[in-house]
């Protein structure tokens, strides 16, 4: 097949992929092949992109490589990450991961991939969306050549501005309270000296503005908390210094021969010597005796009785059972009709005389 046929042929089957050519040095963004199709490629602005075969998946720069996760993929596929760091290996002097947080439980797995960016030295940077992804990949790109000081705060070497700027590093002290105590003291270590009363005294200075000065110029700038040994590691340097100093008079004890207050030397080494007897454990200390509990309602004989009589116990009686409605005669008139429809029922049983008595059939 002929290249025009070969070009027809995908122009008919869909959008023809782009190229793919080896990175130079010019102001694109080299794009692995492998990220055709992330939404990222459509949010990097004011840069141009073209695909390259590079190791990272974006190339920022000639020593700046990044690689893109999302934590969405890095959830289905936690094997990765750990290849794509291996085939990258030391092939950049700046190495970046740019975690896509795509997921609502994110805690846990940046968690684990700083871990594991410590390990390989690579800088971690975190994008909650595809426009924030391509903002930080269009501005590595724009700062490649620019020097570290365009981002440093640009602080003014004249006196004024670095006393503006040292007072207003204390806590709750603005721009206001520096002009004030410029004004009334004159210079950076008349403030200093300044009292507690005089600083209140001052338009608005009250106790608790005056006190963070206070501790700003009098406390020391390490404490406990802040010193650079931790205290477990000072106490264990503590204990090897004791026992070092412990053994090292011992040793000194064997060398020189001690002599008592009587002129009497110890006994050499060959003579045998006494076993020490093992040191006793300290006696402890006799316990104070217990109190005594307090006696419970149900040890108290609150309700005294009388002591039961001798002889058989007495039967108790049982109360009556009190009177139920359907044993009470209240309507006397239904009583009156029911007995005499009963009295009714026994004369038709019994016989009636009008129709004569009752008589027996007989055979003859």
């Amino acid at each position: 097949m002929s290249p025009n046929a070969a070009a027809g042929s995908s122009r008919l089957g869909g959008q023809p992929k782009p190229p793919v050519v080896v990175p130079g040095g010019g102001n694109n963004i080299v794009v692995n092949p492998c990220q055709r199709g992330n939404p990222v490629l459509e949010c990097i602005r004011n840069v141009g992109k073209e695909f390259g075969d590079i190791l990272a998946d974006y190339q920022v720069g000639r020593t700046t490589g990044v690689l893109f996760l999302s934590l969405r993929y890095h959830r289905l596929h936690p094997e990765y990450i750990h290849q794509r760091i291996e085939r990258l290996g030391h092939a950049y002097n700046l190495r970046i991961l740019l975690l896509m947080c795509d997921v609502s439980e994110h805690q846990d797995p940046i968690r684990e991939l700083t871990k594991i960016c410590l390990i390989n030295e690579i800088t971690v940077m975190v994008a909650w969306n595809a426009e924030e992804a391509g903002y930080y990949l269009s501005t590595y790109k724009q700062f490649e050549h620019k020097p570290p000081d365009l981002i440093k705060e640009r602080v003014d070497k004249d006196y004024h501005s670095m006393l503006r700027t040292a007072l207003t590093s204390i806590s709750k002290v603005n721009k206001t309270d520096v002009e004030t105590l410029r004004t009334s003291f004159g210079s950076f270590a008349a403030v200093s000296r300044a009292s507690s009363e005089q600083l209140q005294n001052l338009p608005g200075f009250g106790q608790v503005k005056a006190k963070r000065i206070q501790d700003a110029f009098n406390k020391p700038f390490r404490n406990n908390s802040t010193s650079a040994i931790p205290i477990s590691t000072q106490l264990q340097l503590r204990a090897t210094q004791q026992a070092t100093e412990t053994q090292a008079d011992k040793d000194e004890g064997r060398e020189v021969n001690i002599t008592d207050v009587e002129g009497t030397s110890l006994p050499e080494a060959d003579e045998p010597r006494a076993p020490i007897p093992p040191r006793l454990p300290p006696a402890p200390h006799p316990r104070a005796p217990r109190a005594r509990s307090p006696a419970w309602d149900i040890e108290l004989d609150l309700n005294s009785s009388p002591e039961p009589e001798s002889g058989p116990p007495p039967v108790r009686k049982r109360p009556p059972s009190p009177m139920w409605d359907i044993e009470l005669d209240l309507n006397v008139s239904d009583t009156d009709d029911g007995d005499a429809d009963s009295r009714e029922r026994k004369r038709l049983r019994e016989g009636s005389g009008e129709f004569g008595a009752p008589s027996m059939l007989t055979t003859s």
